[in-house]
This record gives structure tokens, C-alpha cells and sequence, in this order.
């Protein structure tokens, strides 16, 4: 058993016989009461996400799960199919499993797939992300003196992303998988 406090990004709670991947959580002390973990979690069959405050007085129950290393290779409209680099076993993943993380995936990238059981649940792209910006605006000229002006980008696998106003097509650019936003520009 253990205890809500220990709850991290990743984890997977059974709770009632289903098993829950946390895709977020805040610990809440109030001023009165006793304190809390504020979750959202996604339930690793249906996949429906839904936010959940747990007592830190609660006991729960983890579930062990195994982290892959694995490259994306392609996706038939439905499944998405990844590969491991060691042993070239090929995993597919129903597009509901890893809905949320479908906009950072581009051919190659190397993601870990979360299995239970050695099943699929679940894939946690790295934090950061390099694109290459395949269309934007040109920036007009004055924009740039505030220094915080931004424009909308298209990356190389469709993704759109606000960008500052000096990033022209064909710049390399981080983006942050966990919260979708601009990171740094890649110097070349």
C-alpha cells in the first residue's frame, strides 16, 4: 500500500480492479483541513480523463509498470506503431491510448512505451522536442522592439506552436511536450 504523497507523473493507481495513469497532480495543504493530491488521471482502458482530489490520509494501491525505450515509426489512422532499437519487436497503440501525446510524435522519435503485463498502456515523449519550422509569417518589422510578440508556426510534422517573431521558416525550435509551448531556437 502506499501513500498519495508518493504519487508522481507516470504513476498507475489500481483502483477498484482499473488501472489509472496519473497525467498530472498538485499537492494542496489548506489552510484548514487536512491536505490533498489534486490529480488528473486517464483510465488506461476507455481512456476518459478525469480530475480527482485524493486525501493524503487514503491508502492506494500502485501498479508496477515497465518503461520501454522505443522509436515511432508510422500510424495507419488508428494504431500507432513503435519499435525497439535493440530487439526490433514492433508495438502498436490504439490512438485513444495516447491521444494527448500525438501532436509531438514525428517518425523517429524515440519516446519511452509504458507496459503492464507487457501491454501497451500508454507513451511519455521526451520533454523537449526539436522541430523544424516549415511555415510561418514573415516578422514585420517594429514587431520585434516589445521582444515578446508571437506568432503562430507550423513544424514538420503539422504541429502549430506560438513562436517570438524571429523565428523564420526553416529554424530549428525545442518545444516543450509537457505544456506545448516554445522553448528555445536550436543554433546550428
Amino acid at each position: 500500500m502506499a501513500s498519495p504523497n508518493d504519487i508522481k507523473k507516470g504513476t498507475v493507481i489500481n483502483r477498484g480492479g482499473e488501472l489509472w495513469l496519473v497525467i498530472n497532480f498538485q499537492r494542496v495543504s489548506p489552510g484548514k483541513g487536512s491536505s490533498f493530491v489534486r490529480t488528473r488521471v486517464k483510465h488506461l482502458t476507455t481512456g476518459k480523463v478525469k480530475e480527482e482530489n485524493i486525501k493524503s490520509s487514503e491508502t492506494l494501491t500502485f501498479e508496477d509498470v515497465q518503461y520501454k525505450k522505443m522509436q515511432y515509426l508510422y500510424n495507419d489512422g488508428n494504431l500507432y506503431t513503435f519499435m525497439d532499437n535493440q530487439t526490433y519487436e514492433q508495438i502498436s497503440i490504439t490512438k485513444t491510448e495516447i491521444e494527448e501525446t500525438i501532436p509531438y510524435l514525428k517518425e523517429g522519435l524515440e519516446v519511452k512505451v509504458v507496459t503492464h503485463n507487457d501491454n501497451a498502456l500508454t507513451i511519455e515523449p521526451p520533454q523537449k522536442v526539436q522541430y523544424t519550422v516549415v511555415y510561418t509569417e514573415p516578422a514585420i518589422k517594429g514587431d520585434t522592439a516589445s521582444g515578446n510578440v508571437l506568432k503562430e508556426a507550423e513544424m514538420d510534422n503539422g504541429l502549430k506552436v506560438k513562436v517570438p517573431a524571429f523565428i523564420n521558416q526553416g529554424d530549428e525550435v525545442l518545444i516543450n511536450t509537457e505544456s506545448g509551448d516554445y522553448v528555445e531556437r536550436v543554433s546550428k
